[in-house]
């Protein structure tokens, strides 16, 4: 399966993008700040994507970024371990602990999305893990659409194979719009 089933509750699918797709070759283009891995730009790259798929009018308030992946950036990670071991000082480029969140800051601010930014991995099912959570956020009235990005990995978790965004709001948007939680919009 790619993308989220959106058929399970009552949600819109505003927009979908998958990284790869036909006629994409090689990895996403590089972002400046975020060295030795692909999982900033396959993120970057998939949410840039679909946001600019959006159907509809503009958005409706805030837009949640949530982040589904089971490894997250281990390409940095291993990186930074090559580095201790070799017993050469870590470059503050590899602040691998934050890479996830600063990747969706980055997208935040490149789409000023203002809605909340939500890192997780998953238990079970990416895809329905991730809906969870954006309903969950729809429910508490935190955000008005959430941007749900699953980062999949094959046989190596240090290579990301490939993400899927998907664009959701609640069918009952028109009727309940979000309290916001604090943050402008």
């Amino acid at each position: 399966m790619t993308g989220l089933d959106t058929d399970r509750g009552a949600l819109h699918e505003l927009a979908r993008a998958a990284w790869p797709e036909p006629g994409d070759a090689g990895p996403p283009p590089p972002i400046r700040g975020f060295v030795a891995s692909p999982f900033a730009p396959l993120v970057a790259a998939v949410a840039g994507r679909c946001l600019h798929r959006r159907t509809g009018v503009g958005p409706a308030g805030q837009t949640a970024v949530v982040l589904v992946s089971a490894y997250a950036d281990q390409a940095t990670a291993a990186a930074v371990v090559a580095e201790v071991d070799g017993g050469r000082r870590v470059s503050p480029m590899y602040f691998f602990q934050s890479v996830p969140n600063s990747i969706l800051g980055h997208v935040a601010t490149e789409w000023a999305l203002t809605g909340p930014v939500v890192c997780l991995s998953p238990a079970g099912d990416p895809h329905g893990e991730g809906r969870a959570v954006a309903e969950g956020l729809f429910a508490d009235g935190d955000a008005a659409e959430a941007l749900v990005i699953i980062v999949e990995h094959g046989a190596d978790p240090a290579k990301p194979s490939g993400a899927t965004a998907v664009l959701l709001r609640p069918d009952n948007q028109t009727t309940r719009p979000p309290t916001g939680g604090g943050q402008g919009g």
